[in-house]
């Protein structure tokens, strides 16, 4: 009966990296900045609260927008909405991917080749492309809409990487030991192949995190991404650029929460991918 469990690595002796506190550290910082918003904020994030294009202040920490909105609040407000993308557009990249990955490893040859070639003609066109082009088929620009394009675009690359992952799974001896002893596939994906995979596809999830908090704000950007009054970082950034000689710290405030966010996701990323890989911990 030992032989159909799955060897699993021993990481009782293992330490998590520095990388990886200091992504946590970063991530958490704006998830509770995020769920803060839930609750609290300095402004109504419509409210015109001080003259236009102020600097920092007690008031005003952040300064305010050409409008004479609190720049405070609208970073508070994108962090949660960055959040929001990435974990809706990682969680519908993952159903969607995993599912097709599965689905190629088991399937016959031709099926395999077919899925296979289809996923690396839609890797090969950039992720916010592909974006870009689900939303504009659909009818309005807002967030919802950008969590789903993003979460398609990126399923091609998760679904890539399940297929490689559970194919060389399936040649383990362990899995002709359960196919053996007469365990049904649906048995096999959720007892062996889904917890072997799992290690690698988590640090992919993390880094696919990022890419997508890049790409809504490149959508807000563009005016694709979440429509006013949601104050995307992207959006932030493309109405500060008129005045970024004037008024820098409406440029610089956004950019800089974009990127401790997507270091800190990278970070993490770094760190899961030391932790779960026993070659790298021990060097």
């Amino acid at each position: 009966m030992s032989e159909l469990a799955a060897p699993a690595p021993s990481r009782s002796g293992r330490r998590f990296s520095p990388a990886l506190w200091a992504g946590a550290a970063l991530v958490g910082l704006h998830v509770l900045v995020g769920l803060l918003t839930l609750f609290w904020l300095p402004y109504e994030p419509t409210a015109f609260t001080g003259g236009r294009l102020e600097g920092a202040s007690l008031a005003h920490w952040v300064g305010t927008d050409r409008l004479g909105r609190d720049l405070f609040t609208q970073l508070m407000i994108g962090s949660r909405i960055a959040l929001q993308v990435g974990i809706g557009a990682v969680a519908i990249g993952a159903a969607i991917g995993v599912t097709l990955g599965i689905l190629a490893a088991f399937a016959s040859k031709w099926l395999d080749d077919t899925l296979a070639a289809t996923l690396d003609i839609l890797i090969a066109f950039p992720t916010l492309l592909i974006a870009m082009l689900v939303v504009a088929a659909s009818d309005t620009a807002s967030l919802s809409s950008a969590i789903v394009a993003l979460g398609v675009a990126l399923s091609a690359i998760v679904a890539r990487l399940t297929r490689i992952l559970a194919k060389r799974v399936l040649v383990m001896d362990y899995i002709t030991a359960a196919r053996t002893s007469g365990s049904s596939w649906p048995k096999i994906v959720v007892i062996h192949i889904l917890p072997n995979i799992w290690p690698t596809l988590s640090v992919n999830f993390a880094l696919q995190f990022g890419l997508a908090v890049i790409a809504e704000a490149s959508l807000s950007y563009l005016g694709l991404g979440a429509p006013p009054p949601n104050a995307s970082w992207g959006r932030m950034l493309q109405e500060a650029q008129g005045t970024v000689y004037t008024a820098p710290l409406g440029a610089v405030a956004p950019g800089i929460a974009l990127v401790s966010l997507v270091i800190g996701i990278n970070l993490l990323a770094d760190g899961l991918r030391e932790h779960t890989d026993p070659a790298r911990s021990e060097r």
